[in-house]
């Protein structure tokens, strides 16, 4: 059955310590993994990746670890790529029995991701331009019939995370980016499709086969293979408008693959480079619980519904929420144990940079972000789920700091169309970002699907 009918591996990392870290649910002291209590580690080239020795025995066990810091050799111009929002739908996978295919319209079966339609707003979102099922009328009739306010454009609509990928790729043979920053939305429409509650020291047959054919098969070549991408959840990557799907396997994934880094819904990593004399703290949150709510809200753009979650669904047994009732509680609990452990970490920081990384777009929360700006020094806030690319310089609402929105990976079709730039929120609707880091300053450019530069700015540290 078709997935939205009826709806409007790789060499195991390099380790560093064996040793079983767990961590109290319910205390920041006590669920903070000091980088101390684990051996000291170097990312030369950026070439492998370190986490800790021992898999966790539950997704959360490693809530806010001190990944051991990352050192980047060399004198040379730094860059480090942005992207969210990139993995689409595989139509190929052989799901478990009783859930539907990954398949939204005709040629949806053939390998590689395709890309989900979404619905299209005016930019006040005031106004319905194009239904899903009229975005899925375009593509299943290759444009021959569809609605003007879809501003379909095929060639772009239709194959977005390839040409992305694409232009990261052929900018990455050349800027040789460090690392890559992922601001989740990792895979449509509902992350892994398995349930919550598999074993965290192995990978199930349907996680490696979303990893192989929406990850690794795409960001692959010159200068991108073997680069870490340090990576969160997205709300879509929880289970979309579910909270039971297999997020814990994109967790446990960091310990079977060379470069995923996503010990835990949240970290913080430190990333040194002793040759141009700086270092930079990258806060990684879940800010997911922007899309929890009630269990008889908005069933559609609710993790905690009741509607499409399935009866008895739970988490428990990997740290996750315990039930559908629990589930709004237990992630805005998640939230403001993170909101005092980045305060803490951002009052101790002794790095030249600090920047947090998170999946809630600019405007979220911004009273709180605007706080770290001014008061703890937070430099810049990297974010994503809106599906396109803004680049917010010294944004106002943050208090003079400045917020990128990366959703325009193209897992999803973006927010507005590609060719008509009357709706649009920010300067493309699909794309990433490179990012010149020094000492002194980031420059950043907005990098659009074609490989072109549509916008840059500078950031000074605060």
């Amino acid at each position: 059955m078709p997935f939205f009918e009826g709806i409007a591996a790789v060499a195991m990392r390099q380790v560093v310590a064996a040793v079983a870290l767990s961590a109290s649910a319910g205390s920041v002291a006590g669920s903070a993994v000091n980088a101390s209590m684990l051996q000291g580690a170097s990312l030369r080239g950026s070439s492998s990746g370190f986490v800790p020795g021992a898999p966790p025995v539950t997704a959360m066990d490693y809530k806010g670890l001190a990944m051991p810091d990352m050192t980047v050799a060399g004198s040379g111009e730094i860059h480090f790529f942005a992207i969210g929002d990139w993995g689409g739908l595989d139509g190929t996978l052989s799901v478990p029995e009783g859930r539907h295919e990954l398949i939204a319209y005709r040629g949806g079966q053939t390998p590689g991701p395709h890309v989900f339609p979404r619905t299209r707003w005016n930019k006040a979102h005031s106004s319905l331009l194009c239904s899903h099922t009229e975005f899925l009328e375009c593509f299943q009739t290759s444009g021959s019939s569809c609605a003007a306010g879809c501003g379909w454009v095929d060639g772009i609509d239709t194959a977005p995370q390839q040409l992305v990928a694409d232009a990261f790729k052929a900018r990455a043979a050349v800027k040789d980016p460090k690392f890559i920053v992922n601001v989740g939305d990792n895979f449509y429409w509902g992350g892994i499709e398995v349930d919550c509650g598999g074993s965290m020291s192995s990978i199930s047959s349907v996680a490696r086969h979303q990893f192989n054919s929406i990850f690794e098969g795409i960001y692959s070549g010159a200068g991108l293979s073997g680069k870490p991408w340090l990576s969160v959840l997205g709300n879509h990557d929880w289970g979309g408008r579910v909270f039971n799907n297999g997020w814990d396997q994109q967790i446990a994934y960091t310990w079977a693959s060379s470069r995923w880094v996503m010990p835990a819904p949240y970290y913080s990593q430190t990333v040194k480079f002793p040759g141009q004399g700086f270092s930079v703290d990258f806060f990684m949150m879940d800010s997911n619980a922007m899309d929890a709510k009630a269990p008889s809200e908005d069933p559609e753009h609710n993790i905690c519904g009741a509607k499409h979650n399935p009866a008895g669904a739970g988490c428990a047994s990997v740290g996750g929420p315990a039930s559908v009732e629990a589930c709004y509680g237990w992630f805005w609990d998640l939230w403001a144990e993170q909101k005092v452990w980045v305060q803490k970490k951002l009052s101790a920081s002794t790095a030249d940079w600090q920047i947090i990384n998170t999946h809630f777009p600019c405007g979220h929360e911004a009273s709180f972000y605007r706080g770290l700006h001014t008061t703890y020094g937070l430099d810049l806030l990297i974010t994503g789920h809106r599906h396109n690319q803004e680049l917010h310089d010294k944004s106002g609402m943050l208090g003079g700091m400045t917020c990128i929105v990366t959703g325009g990976g193209g897992g999803i079709t973006s927010e507005h169309s590609p060719m008509d730039d009357t709706e649009w929120y920010g300067e493309g609707q699909y794309g990433f970002y490179d990012l010149t880091i020094s000492k002194s300053d980031i420059f950043i450019e907005s990098i659009n699907y074609d490989g072109k530069v549509v916008k840059t700015a500078t950031v000074s540290p605060k």
